[in-house]
């Protein structure tokens, strides 16, 4: 009853193609922008900043990245996190070489560093497909992290390879407290994440889903497949570049290539899956599973199982429950959480007759 598209006629062809055509749908997502950026700046603290938000918006954008190019073109990467490297890296360069660059210019420039670097390996990739392109994507995430570690240049010649971010400094505000840190990363993620809404809605990402579907059927009807997957590559790279940049100043401070490494871009990708590809929303829900539950599992363990147990059991605990749910989760829908919150939106247009 809460959620019928009873009675809402679109009267113009503007209004029919709406991001959020249901009436519900836009309240929703504006209580949420509500939530976001007033409720939770007053009421949080620095460890709810620091340590929770900040990192789970920043690996959501970079699961969006990856989830352009994988769930919406259908081109699996295991190199997310090389590009988050080159993000950070070359943002990094950008404040210490060019005098006056501004901190969100020098995030522009590497994130299209990042495209670059994307695009690069997308004509290497171009030909190749399903393991074939994991492994070159894999090949992708150990050349980049090679590259940053071999040459002293990208860490101004650092003797332990590790860069300190410089002050985030925007129109003369220092952004150095962890609210403003997290009201930075949210308008940066919300900003990005429209973009993507819509560009998912565009020719280029009708493009992107048909070479997903079929890419020789998508060729006979007239779509530049090598094109489509090039700029895949490129907007997907331009994507975690930012993460990567978000990733190196405002939440580390102090990064190192090996923070990039393999294990990063494996979590990525588990976002992916878990939350749903071929999903906007699905990014944010992946992120809060892998990122944010077992965190809270462990809080609940402690509670439970924290006096008088070693705590080295209770996180072997939590790694076994928070497993076991992964499983659980996609037997039960294995195309993830969104699918979960699609069907559970279905049913609440039926009700109360959802079955």
């Amino acid at each position: 009853m809460l959620y019928r598209e009873a009675s809402q006629y679109k009267t113009t062809y503007a209004a029919d193609q709406q991001i959020f055509p249901i009436l519900q749908d836009r309240w929703g997502i504006f209580a949420l922008l509500l939530l976001a950026f007033v409720v939770v700046p007053l009421v949080g603290n620095d460890y709810i900043f620091s340590g929770l938000l900040i990192p789970f918006l920043i690996l959501s954008l970079a699961a969006l990245g990856l989830n352009l190019l994988t769930g919406y073109t259908g081109q699996i990467s295991l190199g997310s996190a090389g590009f988050m490297a080159v993000g950070a890296f070359a943002a990094y360069n950008f404040m210490l070489r060019v005098d006056g660059m501004p901190v969100l210019g020098s995030f522009v420039l590497a994130s299209l560093c990042a495209a670059l670097v994307g695009v690069l390996f997308g004509l290497c990739c171009y030909r190749i497909k399903d393991f074939y392109l994991i492994v070159a994507t894999l090949g992708s995430q150990f050349f980049i992290e090679w590259v940053l570690t071999k040459f002293g240049w990208f860490t101004d010649y650092s003797a332990s390879g590790v860069i300190t971010a410089q002050k985030i400094v925007i129109f003369g505000a220092a952004f150095d407290s962890p609210v403003s840190r997290y009201m930075l990363v949210l308008a940066i993620v919300v900003l990005m994440t429209l973009a993507a809404k819509n560009m998912m809605r565009s020719t280029f990402g009708r493009n992107c889903m048909a070479v997903r579907d079929m890419d020789v059927a998508a060729d006979v009807i007239g779509i530049n497949v090598f094109w489509t997957k090039l700029m895949a590559f490129a907007v997907s790279s331009f994507y975690c570049g930012m993460a990567g940049a978000l990733w190196a100043f405002v939440y580390i401070g102090t990064v190192e290539p090996q923070a990039f490494d393999l294990d990063r871009s494996l979590q990525i990708l588990f976002m992916v899956i878990v939350g749903g590809m071929g999903s906007i929303a699905g990014n944010y829900f992946g992120a809060a599973f892998i990122l944010l539950l077992p965190i809270f599992i462990s809080q609940v363990g402690a509670l439970l199982f924290g006096y008088g147990v070693d705590k080295s059991v209770v996180e072997h605990m939590v790694q076994v429950v928070f497993g076991t749910l992964i499983i659980l989760m996609l037997i039960v829908e294995p195309h993830g959480l969104a699918r979960l919150w699609q069907i559970g939106k279905e049913k609440l247009r039926l009700w109360p007759f959802p079955w």
